[in-house]
């Protein structure tokens, strides 16, 4: 049983073609156990082992809709070890079959991994050529290397439990302290033993690994990813930095104290999130458009279908316009816009006819589909943190018979920095914005 630990969890024992087989085949049906005994229980419902193993045609995550937050951390937890085992046995693979181990980044990526696992079954090995120096002073980097990364990935993989699934908080201390912290646990790792060169790139990679986890748990969409990185590469190099200035110092370390620190950020950071209340915020666009107000007015209320193709940022999956339609008249009227992703239920507030539409929002779609082999991507802040509140059309008499429409977004958005993720919204919501009125100008203009 020691030598079986040793041989999952640790870096030493080589692994050949038929251990990989025989052990990843065995630790499979142990991880399938787990999960479909999990699902079952929390759902009722189960998942066959097709539908297990081939994320790109099933309807797995499909099951997950309705089950509880428990099942999602319980899971996270449960898929840790696997991970880890996964990662340090593909490694030891590659050296045995003397590939390039840098290959073990593929077991992150969805369908490519199971291609990599594949040939790694079949490789034969090559260990009977001895190593020269330089290259066993590679694979012991490479092995510090990967001990640092899988630390801060680990870590990643608790502050995005506890702060996302569990606490539902997208605050400073997921977006800017996580990284920072993954970046530090890979550079004191990587340089424990002897400071060791590329330290900085080190901590870059393991943000990356973490991220692409994240996407092979189907926990986010490869867009949201690409818009976190450029804020999370520079600080998981800087904790990376600071890593190695803390193992080059060589002093009594207190693993307890920082395992303490770890647990309470989250818990200080779920505490702010719900003292502190995001700012309401306000978006506006105008088109002037060569009409009266009363021949603008009824194009407002509702519109036919937007012929337009989507700009390409709303190809990405980002929530588009497609019509709108309103059901009675005046003020207790419902107004429904519907969206690439739903559509957003909106009772009117306010009816002064031809200027002023107002209304707030009952119910809105998903502001995306994220980019994903998954189907289904469970991405809290898809539900919860970019909320409308209300918005409005105005509509401003000018000379000649023309007319200014004015269209007013008010809404909240529970990310931080605020400053950084503002700027997106804010743009995008413009742009939505600007299609709206712009088919509503060549409508009018149109008819005129």
């Amino acid at each position: 049983m020691s030598r079986l630990f040793r041989l999952w969890f640790g870096l030493s024992l080589p692994v050949d073609r038929r251990t990989y087989l025989l052990n990843g085949a065995a630790l499979m049906a142990l991880k399938y156990a787990g999960d479909v005994t999990s699902v079952k229980l929390a759902t009722g419902r189960f998942w066959s082992p097709i539908d297990y193993v081939n994320p790109l045609i099933s309807l797995r995550l499909q099951v997950m809709q309705a089950a509880p937050e428990w099942l999602w951390l319980f899971m996270a937890a449960w898929a840790l070890p696997f991970l880890w085992v996964g990662v340090s046995m593909t490694l030891r693979r590659l050296l045995d079959a003397r590939r390039t181990p840098w290959l073990f980044l593929l077991f992150f990526v969805p369908v490519a991994n199971w291609i990599l696992m594949a040939a790694l079954c079949l490789l034969p090995s090559r260990r009977e050529e001895p190593l020269d120096v330089e290259d066993a002073h590679d694979t012991t980097r490479m092995r510090a290397a990967l001990q640092g990364v899988a630390a801060g990935v680990a870590i990643g993989a608790v502050s995005l439990a506890l702060h996302v699934l569990l606490f539902k908080a997208y605050n400073a201390a997921v977006f800017l302290g996580t990284p920072f912290t993954m970046g530090a646990a890979a550079g004191y790792l990587y340089n424990r033993g002897g400071e060791k060169p590329r330290t900085a790139p080190l901590g870059a990679l393991t943000v990356i690994i973490g991220a692409m986890a994240t996407l092979l748990f189907a926990l986010e969409g490869a867009v949201c990813i690409a818009m976190a990185l450029p804020v999370a590469l520079p600080l998981g190099m800087l904790g990376a930095k600071v890593g190695q200035l803390i193992a080059r110092e060589r002093r009594e370390s207190t693993p307890a104290a920082a395992a303490l620190l770890l647990l309470v950020l989250p818990f200080a950071g779920a505490v702010e999130a719900r003292m502190q209340r995001p700012p309401l915020r306000e978006v506006l666009t105008s088109v002037e458009i060569d009409a009266p107000p009363q021949a603008v007015w009824p194009r407002v209320l509702g519109f036919a279908d937007i012929d337009a193709p989507p700009q390409w940022f709303f190809r990405l999956g980002i929530a588009y316009p497609v019509r709108a339609r309103l059901s009675g008249s005046g003020v207790g009227a419902v107004r429904r816009c519907e969206f690439s992703t739903g559509a957003f239920v909106e009772p009117i507030t306010a009816w002064d006819e031809p200027r002023l539409l107002a209304f707030d929002v009952a119910e809105q779609p998903p502001p995306m589909h994220e980019w994903s082999p998954y189907r289904r991507v469970h991405a809290q802040h898809l539900l919860d943190t970019l909320q409308s509140r209300r918005g409005e059309f105005r509509l401003v008499a000018l000379s000649g018979g023309r007319t200014r429409l004015e269209g007013r977004t008010f809404y909240t958005l529970a990310m931080e920095p605020q400053q950084y993720w503002s700027f997106w919204s804010d743009l995008l919501i413009h742009r939505i914005h600007q299609r709206v009125l712009e088919h509503i100008a060549a409508e009018v203009s149109s008819r005129n």
